[in-house]
């Protein structure tokens, strides 16, 4: 069960309105949902209640800021030119640990994705959005999305570029359904709010924080 719920909130992660004007520097916030039809599940989705994710973009840089009472915090800071990309979490259970790695280091099977561009269309704060319909498998697990996204906002996205180079455009509505472990799962997450105000160089900084230790492997599996 735990590691059902850390899977989850691992993907929920890797999502990080005004004009159809580009985008290319700002910070938003979305809001994601998660339900189940396994009590159990359900249960401990519930003490989650809804998460918010802030994420702060300038060009292909990004940092996306998460908190949980499960997960505690957690930042990821990723460099979309260099594709390089640093976890930190600061967990109750772990306490201060970063973990180092690659954009391109996915447990995603490239051969088992398929994209597909819908015919409907979705408004999300003013941006016209695109649908597409993507089927990939995650740790042997399938997982079916529903998203739409705009080519306004132009930065790099953990989301898109994790499952597929093909799919166009920044995530602004997405619905990832799921099974973990015979439970069904759902995560809904939506930009909620968009701020296009200039984002200072230093909050993509990759230089390791005073106080963090390196996760080892065999936490990473704990």
């Amino acid at each position: 069960m735990k590691k059902a719920v850390v899977l989850v909130v691992t993907l929920m992660l890797s999502f990080i309105s005004y004009s159809q004007d580009k985008i290319t520097e700002g910070m938003l916030v979305i809001t994601q949902k998660m339900s189940s039809d396994n009590e159990q599940m359900s249960a401990q989705i519930s003490m989650m209640g809804d998460t918010k994710t802030t994420t702060y973009f300038k060009g292909n840089k990004s940092r996306t800021e998460v908190s949980s009472p499960m997960t505690g915090d957690v930042v990821v800071v990723a460099d979309g030119e260099s594709g390089l990309m640093i976890t930190y979490m600061d967990n109750p259970m772990l306490g201060k640990k970063y973990m180092k790695g690659s954009i391109d280091d996915s447990q995603v099977d490239p051969s088992k994705v398929t994209l597909k561009k819908g015919d409907k269309t979705k408004t999300v704060l003013g941006y016209e959005c695109q649908q597409y319909f993507l089927t990939a498998e995650v740790q042997g697990q399938t997982m079916e999305m529903e998203l739409y996204t705009t080519e306004a906002i132009n930065t790099y996205s953990q989301q898109t570029s994790t499952f597929s180079k093909e799919l166009k455009g920044f995530p602004m509505y997405s619905t990832i359904n799921m099974s973990q472990m015979g439970m069904s799962i759902t995560i809904t997450s939506e930009v909620t709010e968009i701020n296009k105000d200039a984002v200072p160089t230093d909050k993509f900084s990759m230089v390791i924080p005073e106080g963090y230790e390196e996760m080892t492997q065999p936490e990473i599996k704990n």
